[in-house]
């Protein structure tokens, strides 16, 4: 078995060279070994599974560990009786991914696991976690039939997320994902789930985000529907949303960047996944063209993989028998990950710039209103007639769960966690720029930590009180640590 090294500051800096070196490559990932030919399906699903716990201070004399413990040590608060069923959650695709492919059946799975969630699993020395993962990650018998996606380290939510964290977060995760799975399977990762689904649509938050994510060297993005909208202002048109999209932004200089997306349909709904709802409508779904191009369509969804009764309990019953119908009945329809999907479509001749084009929800109505005199200063002007005229407007994003504000009631988070940001970046950026590798120092990788800690989203989905406090806590922590 792997032995980790429990330590007290995760792998999140220190490698930055190393790691952009790894990730920025134009290679085909699944090409090579997908087993899958796109002139025989007419069309797929591709359902990926999103994890996390947070870190909060709340062991002996306030000590970081993964909420995923405390359930463990207080199985009497809330739903904490669930510790065990989460846990086998994160760890059971390890079991069905082998056992489906030693019958002969072809699955595909995406993962989405933040880096407090491994880091956790660290903490605690649940060996039986990371084993189980890193067998299905690294042994070529299983990990074309898994995709991994990177993700925020600490669960932060995009759009309110200081602009000089976005890569910072990038990075983490990367780090950190290298030192536990190999450099070979972070080569593999190009694909970026976002916290909560959450997408910038502040023209500067939205360019800053994709360049950030194109830097670390992911090629694609996955986004909810209606974060999403046509250069025009509408709505996607339907069968666009099961091709792959290029999602183009503009910041307020008028500088333009892209990246793919693939959409995520019909908001937040655990049993969208649990009860494999994507095969059946895929099952629905043909050919359809890009330009003059037939490709099949792909019906893509991803859920908490813990989280609600329907992913503990009904998720393994419905995951198998898809599989085996598949490879009894095939009727055209596969599953299919991310980046395979996106590899085969284009390997049929489609370019990136052919795919339809979409941008961040709201951003119409602020070039409409600036015109072609694109300057930080009109765009501003524009947001804040914008939100006169329309109380509704707002700059703070979209998401699967578009009926909380990130934003509106947390000034008591928000207001110190940009601080520290400033605070870090005021200290340790000159220091870095006169030496790339300060970041190995512990003194750098301490407050990095804390910085990133206290942008976690559940400080602040969990509402005010036990979770706004442990936030502010690692503030104070993290600004002695900036002095």
């Amino acid at each position: 078995m792997t032995t980790y090294t429990v330590v007290d500051i995760p792998p999140i800096a220190g490698e930055e060279e190393r790691i952009l070196s790894i990730v920025n490559h134009s290679e085909p990932v699944y090409l090579p070994i997908t087993n899958i030919d796109p002139n025989k399906i007419r069309s797929g699903f591709a359902c990926a599974l999103h994890m996390h716990q947070p870190i909060i201070p709340a062991g002996p004399n306030g000590a970081l560990i993964s909420n995923l413990q405390y359930m463990f040590e207080h199985p009497h608060e809330n739903d904490n009786h669930n510790a065990g069923p989460f846990t086998w959650c994160y760890r059971r695709m390890g079991d069905f991914i082998p056992e489906l492919v030693n019958n002969g059946c072809n699955p595909r799975i995406m993962l989405d696991y933040s880096g407090n969630l491994l880091w956790g699993f660290q903490q605690m020395n649940r060996h039986d976690i990371l084993d189980n993962l890193k067998k299905i990650t690294c042994d070529p018998r299983y990990y074309v039939y898994v995709e991994w996606l990177g993700t925020m380290w600490s669960h932060a939510v995009a759009p309110s997320t200081p602009i000089p964290d976005l890569k910072l977060h990038m990075l983490a995760w990367q780090h950190h994902f290298a030192s536990i799975f190999g450099e070979d399977a972070l080569r593999r990762v190009k694909g970026f789930s976002p916290p909560e689904m959450h997408l910038p649509n502040h023209p500067d938050t939205a360019y800053e985000y994709i360049k950030a994510l194109k830097e670390c060297g992911y090629r694609w993005l996955l986004v909810q529907e209606h974060s999403v909208e046509r250069p025009d202002g509408s709505g996607l048109r339907h069968d666009d949303k099961y091709i792959p999209n290029r999602l183009v932004t503009r910041n307020s200089k008028g500088e333009e960047i892209s990246i793919t997306a693939l959409i995520k349909t019909q908001g937040s709904d655990t049993k969208l996944v649990a009860q494999m709802q994507p095969y059946y409508e895929a099952k629905g779904r043909g050919r359809q063209n890009i330009g003059d191009v037939s490709v099949p369509s792909c019906v893509t969804q991803i859920a908490d993989g813990e989280n609600g009764g329907v992913m503990m309990n009904e998720y393994p019953g419905a995951f198998h028998p898809v599989w085996y119908q598949i490879r009894d009945n095939f009727e055209g329809v596969v599953g299919l990950n991310g980046t395979e999907y996106i590899e085969l479509v284009e390997s049929l001749g489609v370019k990136p710039e052919d795919y339809p084009v979409c941008q961040p929800v709201g951003q119409h109505k602020i070039w409409a209103k600036v015109g072609d005199n694109i300057t930080p200063e009109t765009v501003e002007k524009a947001i804040e007639e914008l939100k006169k005229e329309d109380p509704r407007f707002h700059m703070e994003g979209a998401s699967w769960t578009n009926n909380i504000s990130w934003v509106r009631g947390y000034e008591n988070v928000l207001g110190p966690m940009n601080e520290l940001s400033a605070k870090f970046h005021e200290k340790f950026d000159p220091l870095v720029a006169q030496n790339p590798s300060y970041t190995k120092t512990r003194e750098y990788q301490q407050a990095l930590l804390y910085n990133l800690l206290v942008q976690t989203s559940c400080f602040r989905y969990w509402g005010q009180g036990k979770w706004t406090d442990y936030a502010q806590q690692l503030y104070r922590r993290g600004i002695e640590l900036c002095q």
